[in-house]
């Protein structure tokens, strides 16, 4: 049997040795070239991005909420602060199964579904590593009953944090406001970087309108965490700006009497100092207390606000729209001084009721048999509605318009306070653009009176007073005195120095008429005249809320309480030497005289006799 032998070829073998070392030498070249690449890449190009994402990994930066600024009165009485309060808090991060953890503390704490929505709500707003409160202002019990569980509750905890209090609850509820949860439209709105971890916002009133200056600026600090989360300890930190402190021109004192004064009734008493223009009563009845707002009021509580007949969400002072009534015919007088479409002395017969050429219908006066024969000073001092039926119809109604509109009817008095209405000051033009319909010359006259068409806010109303004793000089409202935080404080505001020429033997002449009103034996306000040595300037009136009919007759004790007259009144004082307007308006309260005016002249009274001094 044969053997085969095969004869390697050395020269071959060493040429496929070489070219795999060659080979394995290329590879181990390019490995280490693309190894030292990035290598580089991490270590210098890429060494910012990568370091931060590791300090990410361990550093978590924690929002430091700002106190929010307190809002004082005049006199530095506290309308708004921040009291302590616990609230238990949940952090999602750090728990397992949110839903069971939820359920076992709403067993626990007897915490309601409405409760358990708003968190929810709350919460997918917020970043998961954040502390979202579920309670707050918790009870000794509740913090007890927590307390003994706390171990079994990972990412629960109870967390010391100031709380809005309003310590005069209802008396100021609707100038100073409240503040609330955020919800989902206003988180879209307000800037993230200022509101991260802030979970109240202002809803209305001063806490709205001066949202910005009383939230302050958010801080963070920079906190190491361990794997599982846990805070070690603070690598680095920026302090929050507290929120300004608000010093209003409102008096409590005062705000509190003008308030209880209205007692039963429903209405609103605006007061401003004519000098500044500072608000001193903003008063609204019914108000509300607005401290369950901030913790989150209960659905059915706030339902039974909403569906209260009396509305005391309503904002009356700001947003209450009412004919006003008398109180109009001072400045009708005047326009028909300044149109010289009158004169003072001029006597016009009042048999008690008025009529159109060529019309049947009676335009009736409030006092039956008439008033007789009366000059302008006579008629605004008995409130002579033939007198104002025949100067209105000798105006016409574009001239009345004009007229008013200086003193700021029809338009938004510009108190620093969002939401206010504009009023009505009806014109021709008006009414074929809203109606589509003519003007008729009976809706003058009534104009005339202060019904129909016309309707104003009281701090509308109390502006156009307080204008008026400022003898022409416009007086714009507000509320905000100063600002203080650390830094700085803003100077107190003053009043625009625009004018509305008058003659001022016209404005004297109505100014006297109006003295009379109060100080004369057949004066419509003369009661409040009683026990002072200084003269008030008022007007009264009474507004319908229904019309009646031609030849029936008004009797306030056989009707719905709801569809009385309402009264208003008009004043300011001293006369000679005018330190504060007043408008007042009593819902359904009948006569200015008896029922409006003995309000506005206790706030005169304290103002004027008391330490009022600024």
């Amino acid at each position: 049997m044969s053997r085969i032998y095969t004869v390697k070829n050395k020269l071959e073998e060493s040429r496929l040795f070489i070219n795999r070392i060659i080979a394995a030498f290329i590879l181990i070249l390019l490995l280490t070239s693309g190894l030292i690449v990035r290598l580089v890449y991490l270590q210098i190009v890429g060494h910012e991005h990568y370091a931060t994402l590791a300090k990410d990994n361990s550093i978590k930066i924690e929002p430091l909420v700002p106190t929010r600024g307190i809002i004082y009165d005049r006199r530095g009485k506290v309308l708004a602060d921040n009291t302590q309060s616990f609230s238990l808090e949940l952090i999602p991060e750090q728990i397992k199964d949110l839903d069971d953890t939820l359920q076992r503390l709403q067993k626990l704490l007897n915490i309601s579904d409405e409760k358990i929505d708003q968190y929810q709500k709350q919460r997918k707003r917020q970043k998961r590593f954040t502390s979202t409160p579920l309670l707050i202002s918790m009870n000794d019990e509740e913090i007890a009953k927590f307390a003994v569980v706390r171990p079994y509750f990972p990412g629960v905890d109870i967390q010391a944090r100031l709380v809005r209090h309003y310590p005069y609850a209802d008396l100021a509820s609707h100038v100073v406001g409240y503040v609330g949860r955020i919800n989902e439209a206003e988180m879209k709105s307000l800037p993230i970087a200022e509101y991260r971890g802030s979970t109240h916002v202002g809803k209305i009133g001063i806490e709205n309108t001066y949202e910005t200056e009383l939230h302050g600026k958010t801080g963070y600090a920079e906190i190491e965490t361990n794997v599982q989360a846990r805070a070690i300890n603070t690598v680095n930190s920026v302090p929050p700006i507290p929120g300004d402190n608000l010093y209003l021109t409102l008096d409590i004192d005062l705000q509190k009497t003008a308030f209880d004064a209205l007692d039963k009734y429903n209405g609103a008493v605006v007061a401003i100092e004519i000098k500044t223009g500072g608000v001193l009563v903003f008063a609204s009845r019914p108000g509300f207390d607005p401290n369950p707002f901030v913790i989150g009021i209960a659905n059915d509580a706030y339902q039974a606000l909403q569906s209260s007949e009396n509305q005391p969400l309503y904002n009356r002072a700001l947003r209450g729209l009412y004919p006003p009534g008398s109180t109009v015919k001072p400045f009708i007088a005047l326009a028909g001084l300044e149109f010289n479409a009158i004169s003072a002395e001029h006597q016009l017969f009042c048999p008690g009721y008025y009529q159109l050429p060529n019309v049947s219908h009676h335009y009736r006066d409030w006092k039956k048999g008439g008033h007789g024969s009366v000059n302008m000073t006579e008629a605004i001092t008995e409130s002579c509605d033939v007198y104002f039926y025949s100067l209105a119809s000798t105006l016409g109604i574009d001239r009345m318009h004009s007229f008013l509109q200086h003193f700021g009817f029809g338009e938004k008095s510009g108190i620093d306070l969002s939401g206010e209405k504009t009023g009505l000051l009806p014109s021709k033009e008006w009414k074929r653009q809203q109606h589509n319909q003519s003007w008729y010359p009976g809706e003058t006259l009534i104009t005339g009176i202060g019904q129909g068409y016309l309707q104003v806010t009281p701090i509308q109303l109390a502006k156009a007073t307080a204008t008026l004793a400022n003898k022409g000089k416009i007086v714009t409202p507000f509320l905000v005195k100063n600002s203080v935080n650390t830094e700085d404080s803003e100077p107190e505001k003053v009043t625009p120095t625009d004018n509305i020429t008058i003659k001022s033997e016209n404005i004297n002449t109505i100014i006297s008429a109006m003295i009379n009103v109060i100080h004369d034996p057949h004066g419509t306000a003369k009661g409040i005249s009683k026990n002072i040595n200084y003269q008030i300037a008022g007007k009264t009136g009474t507004a319908q809320v229904f019309n009646i009919k031609q030849d029936a007759k008004y009797n306030e004790n056989d009707i719905d309480f709801k569809l009385r007259d309402h009264a208003l009144f008009i004043s300011f004082a001293p006369a000679d030497d005018p330190k504060i307007a007043i408008a007042v308006i009593v819902e359904n309260g009948g006569h200015g005289g008896s029922v409006a005016a003995p309000i506005a002249g206790q706030v005169i009274k304290q103002y004027l006799e008391g330490n009022n001094e600024n």
